[in-house]
């Protein structure tokens, strides 16, 4: 096996144990298993250790001494930490995206926040308002920023499964529409200003954990 095999098996399973985090399937302190994952996979521990190790630069996934490579768990102050890191580097790449932004990018971001609004369920939600976030940020032409808030999304969304996978109630997006309409106007410190509260907004609802106990969980909801 080459390297660049084991690069592209690596990548894929890292995508896919991300998928199975961020939506849930893997909860909060799963221990990841080497064997049954190179099983799965059919490959070696060679590309699993590297898809370990992404997962771990993205924040889903902790190894810990002793005790192996678990699912990370998180706290509030993650969520605001994530919420702070993403205000910062989205209201960055806005203002370098700004004068690239054609009429076309703004009408395809309109149709994103449209979807959002009539999303069936989370993951079409989410999908939908990552969209809306990706067409208005990457004419920035910065791919390592973009690479830096794309693994954002991910932690964020995660922390969206985990409190709202069950229950979610979509509601009109009014921040993504005053962003848009700043924009039409050539407005970028307006847009920008509502893109830096938009992506803070933080919710808190009850949720109870597998093993039967309630607890406060919190989610990035912008």
């Amino acid at each position: 096996m080459t390297n660049t095999n084991e690069d592209t098996i690596a990548t894929r399973i890292s995508r896919i144990l991300a998928d199975r985090i961020v939506t849930g399937v893997l909860e909060p302190g799963t221990k990841l298993r080497q064997d049954h994952i190179a099983e799965e996979f059919g490959t070696s521990h060679v590309p699993v250790r590297e898809a370990f190790r992404r997962l771990e630069a993205q924040g889903l996934a902790v190894s810990e001494p002793r005790r192996g490579v678990r699912v990370a768990s998180f706290s509030l102050k993650e969520v605001r930490e994530v919420a702070e890191m993403r205000a910062a580097l989205e209201v960055l790449a806005l203002r370098r995206a700004a004068p690239h932004l054609t009429p076309s990018i703004l009408d395809e971001a309109e149709k994103a926040t449209a979807e959002a609004d009539t999303a069936p369920d989370l993951r079409s939600w989410e999908d939908a308002n990552r969209r809306f976030h990706r067409l208005i940020l990457t004419p920035c032409g910065m791919p390592r920023l973009l690479a830096a808030i794309d693994d954002l999304h991910a932690v964020s969304a995660r922390f969206l499964f985990a409190t709202w996978r069950s229950d979610w109630e979509v509601k009109p997006d009014h921040d993504h529409r005053s962003i848009l309409a700043y924009l039409r106007q050539g407005k970028t410190e307006n847009a920008a200003a509502v893109l830096e509260r938009h992506v803070q907004r933080i919710g808190q609802k009850p949720v109870k954990n597998a093993s039967g106990p309630m607890r406060g969980a919190f989610a990035i909801i912008g």
